[in-house]
């Protein structure tokens, strides 16, 4: 049964006031890829009655009003995507889809729809304590870069009429929250929640703290915004972390509490095990285009320990991966076959990364993650502990369930990672067998070892020797199947010449690459930051970044250079580079 989003829901159950409503910019799914589906069951399963509002219209009060007041709060977010990443492409334009509407129907969210959703809540309902969170809220919880805006922008909590935010995967604080809120505290004093953050003119009792450079500092300063990235990223490891306080005018300071512990593989499990329908709301008369990709999809993962520069997931899960258990995993396998739409395919077993099942080493589970250290960049760390057997053993049994044809690996594969273990042959071997369809998708996403190196990706040998395995695997197989590379053009220390390279290297093993992301600065990220600051915050030194339309145009040309429409500029990024002569070898057939 869903989650009721009517009165009519409400007097079918005999509720007659719910304790939680929440407020989302998606349609609403009941599917454990959903964060709003995910924390609504959860309080539901501690005994918490809670219902959904789903993409309402901010310009109509009585969409906000149909389930009534709340006893407890409103929990408010954004949808499974920033509301701006939503919008709009890297080029600042409208994008023309919303998968995450009904028909894939755009502007049925407002831009920046945290805000503009609490802010209309705390104006009919004045009262109701309003806790915002999801990836929107949790990656603007402090003083971020806005590429929209081109500015640095305040913490949501400034912005908003939230009373608190929660950040990070919300399971473990929500329930901590509703159970504050049910004993009678009023929202101000709930101020301890591992996971949240809040505004304050009174930091008395925060303790064992350190102060941000102020919201005027690193709004004003380049090097001051630099330095509080390296602050914060610092105190993101819930071990080791400490209270982040950032001051603002008028007295207001905004508090970072402690990051929330990360779930066990019991609790992990007990999420994925609840009682989803695994399908959109009944009610909606189209698709909603985001259900198909995950659908038949099983997260086995949360936390990755890659640090990717562009990526945000070291201030939003965290660097501590923890994977969840085969019996689980089979279970959620198992209800799968038995749903009416599902034709024989798993369409990927996974996570951020696929082949991150577990710790990266003994001392992650009670030490936490090293302060200063990177797994994996810009060497392997001699203490990772680097073993897939579990995951094959999974893969194994899965893909000989009955009624499963197929089971296919889509998330990303971290293949430094996967090289590190003495048994990758084996593995690579596996995949190539049993889990690929034709193409394997991989995201080495550029080639340049110094862009590399700005990227926090392994070097160009490495990636090298993982297509010739994986070549070499699938010819032992007998079957014709290829690596499909993704690339990024224009990220932050990518000079013109770096693209060259890649363009030549592309000419060179005969690919074409008709997808290419340029660089989406979005919050939270090191690459955003260093895109902002044109600094690399770790030693203040100067970053080359293309920021100019044109600089952007030239980088993604090259990557592109087979296509008609590029050649002008081909031959301009050549003509800069005094490497005119390479023409010939770009454009001859």
């Amino acid at each position: 049964m869903f989650l009721p989003i009517s009165k009519e829901d409400l007097n079918l159950r005999n509720i007659e006031q719910l304790d939680f409503i929440i407020i989302t910019g998606d349609a609403y799914i009941d599917s454990p890829s959903f964060g709003t589906a995910i924390i609504g069951r959860t309080l539901e399963r501690f005994g918490y009655s809670v219902g959904i509002i789903s993409q309402p219209n901010w310009n109509n009060e009585a969409d906000f009003k149909q389930l009534g007041q709340p006893k407890l709060a409103f929990l408010i977010n954004s949808g499974n995507m920033d509301s701006m990443v939503n919008h709009y492409t890297v080029n600042k334009k409208r994008r023309q889809k919303d998968s995450y509407t009904p028909g894939g129907q755009i502007g049925k969210r407002p831009d920046r729809a945290v805000i503009v959703y609490s802010n209309l809540v705390r104006k009919i309902y004045r009262d109701i304590p309003i806790i915002i969170g999801g990836i929107e809220a949790s990656l603007r919880r402090l003083a971020h870069y806005d590429y929209w805006d081109n500015k640095v922008r305040k913490s949501i909590l400034i912005d908003s009429a939230a009373d608190l935010l929660l950040y990070g995967m919300g399971e473990r604080s929500v329930i901590e929250l509703a159970q504050a809120l049910e004993s009678g505290l009023n929202i101000n004093d709930i101020t301890f929640i591992h996971g949240s953050a809040f505004k304050t003119k009174n930091i008395a009792n925060v303790y064992d703290k350190i102060f941000l450079p102020t919201f005027k500092e690193v709004s004003s300063d380049k090097i001051q915004f630099a330095k509080s990235f390296v602050i914060q990223e610092q105190n993101s490891d819930p071990y080791k972390a400490k209270p982040l306080i950032e001051e603002y005018e008028q007295g207001w300071f905004v508090v970072q509490n402690l990051p929330a512990e990360p779930l066990s593989t019991l609790e992990l499990d007990d999420v994925y095990e609840m009682d989803f329908e695994n399908e959109a709301h009944p009610s909606y008369t189209e698709e909603v285009p985001a259900l198909s990709e995950t659908q038949f999809s099983i997260t086995s993962n949360r936390g990755c320990f890659g640090s990717c520069s562009f990526c945000a997931l070291t201030f939003h899960q965290g660097r501590i991966v923890r994977g969840r258990s085969t019996e689980s995993m089979l279970k959620e396998a198992v209800k799968m076959t038995e749903h009416k739409n599902f034709k024989g395919y798993i369409h990927d077993v996974g996570g951020p990364t696929a082949n991150f099942l577990k710790e990266q080493c003994k001392n992650a589970n009670k030490l936490g993650t090293c302060t200063n250290k990177k797994c994996l960049h810009p060497t392997p760390c001699k203490s990772l502990d680097v073993n897939h057997e579990n995951y094959l053993i999974t893969l194994r049994k899965m893909r000989n369930l009955d009624n499963v044809k197929k089971v296919f690996i889509r998330s990303g594969i971290r293949y430094d990672y996967l090289l590190l273990d003495k048994n990758n042959k084996k593995f690579i071997k596996e995949i190539a067998q049993n889990h690929v369809s034709g193409q394997l998708r991989i995201a080495p996403e550029h080639i340049s070892d110094n862009t590399l190196k700005f990227m926090g990706k392994p070097k160009k040998e490495v990636y090298e020797k993982f297509v010739a395995e994986f070549n070499k695997a699938s010819k032992d197989c007998n079957k014709e199947q290829y690596v499909v590379p993704y690339f990024m053009s224009s990220h932050p220390g990518t000079t013109l010449l770096d693209a060259l390279e890649l363009a030549l290297y592309l000419k060179k093993t005969g690919q074409n690459p008709e997808q290419v992301q340029d660089f989406y600065p979005t919050p939270f990220t090191l690459a955003t930051c260093m895109y902002y600051t044109e600094l690399n915050p770790y030693d203040l030194k100067k970053v080359y970044v293309a920021k100019s339309r044109e600089d952007k145009a030239l980088q993604r040309a090259l990557l592109q250079y087979y296509k008609k429409e590029n050649r002008s500029l081909v031959h301009k990024a050549l003509k800069l580079l005094g490497k005119e002569k390479l023409a010939k070898d770009l454009f001859k057939n």
